[in-house]
């Protein structure tokens, strides 16, 4: 695949390390129509790459994301849309409200398709992510900030809902439901400090420490079975909305029988016995 985009770059290490970074740092990496895209684009391709074992996402310039292009919502109304819009098309609404329901179904499911690509991703936050920047970290797995970092959910400050691109969903299952609530509801930013210590965060680092920590926490993930991993996150994501534990349990018992009878079971259980690193494959 040719990794040009217009909004992003992308680079993936000989190691199986991709590095995923937002590239609009003069306009505070906000999410353009056009980012959007860029970000569905090289997410369906990690979909379906297993040379790329772990992802690393990162933003350039001193924001991480300020949310959505608010000034490109005008172009909403003039821009060509692509067939999918035509599911729309039976709907007895007005077009704006068409092209409205489009471009938000359109980010929530890039949201989502970082939570089904197999990929662990480690979300490095430099600065303000705010809005749908601050929905883009909920999605990654990990998060590492630095001390300048800070978050916000801005939507409801703006006369929308609080609730948006899965911010409802994730939060309160990643900090507890009433911290989650004042945060949706007020709007208000919350630093890195307060971050950390409701468990939003892994750990604060040193603004100029952050690629270094996470090419460590990367490079840790990489001596685990790629095969693992994938069951692992999917296992994770599942037991979200888990009805029960014997839901949950026969989901593991699979990944655990797949995963057993696999190559990497039987490194991982000789490099045991040898007392030496695995060497799994990049596939």
């Amino acid at each position: 695949m040719n990794y040009k985009f217009k909004t992003i770059k992308f680079e993936l290490k000989d190691n199986g390390i991709g590095i995923l970074s937002l590239n609009r740092p003069d306009d505070l990496n906000s999410m353009s129509l056009q980012l959007i895209e860029d970000l569905h684009e090289i997410l369906d391709h990690l979909m379906n790459n297993l040379d790329c074992r772990v992802l690393i996402l990162r933003a350039e310039g001193r924001v991480f994301c300020a949310g959505l292009d608010l000034k490109e919502m005008p172009l909403i109304s003039k821009k060509k849309l692509p067939e999918e819009f035509r599911k729309y098309s039976h709907m007895n609404v007005s077009e704006v409200v068409k092209r409205q329901m489009y471009y938000q179904y359109r980010i929530s499911n890039a949201l989502k398709k970082m939570r089904k690509i197999p990929q662990p991703i480690i979300a490095l936050i430099q600065g303000a992510a705010t809005g749908g920047g601050f929905a883009l970290t909920l999605a990654a797995d990990i998060r590492i900030a630095s001390q300048e970092a800070k978050f916000n959910n801005a939507f409801i400050k703006i006369g929308l809902s609080g609730s948006d691109v899965g911010t409802s969903y994730f939060l309160p299952r990643l900090i507890g439901m009433s911290r989650a609530i004042e945060i949706l509801y007020t709007g208000r930013f919350f630093n890195s400090s307060e971050a950390e210590k409701i468990g939003f965060l892994l750990e604060i680092v040193e603004k100029d420490k952050l690629f270094e920590r996470a090419l460590e926490l990367a490079s840790e993930f990489l001596t685990k079975s790629p095969l693992g991993l994938r069951m692992t996150k999917e296992a994770i994501n599942l037991s979200m909305n888990a009805p029960s534990i014997e839901t949950l349990t026969e989901l593991e018992n699979r990944a655990q029988i797949i995963c057993g009878t696999s190559k990497d079971a039987v490194e991982g259980g000789q490099a045991f016995f040898s007392k030496r690193e695995p060497k799994y494959p990049l596939r």
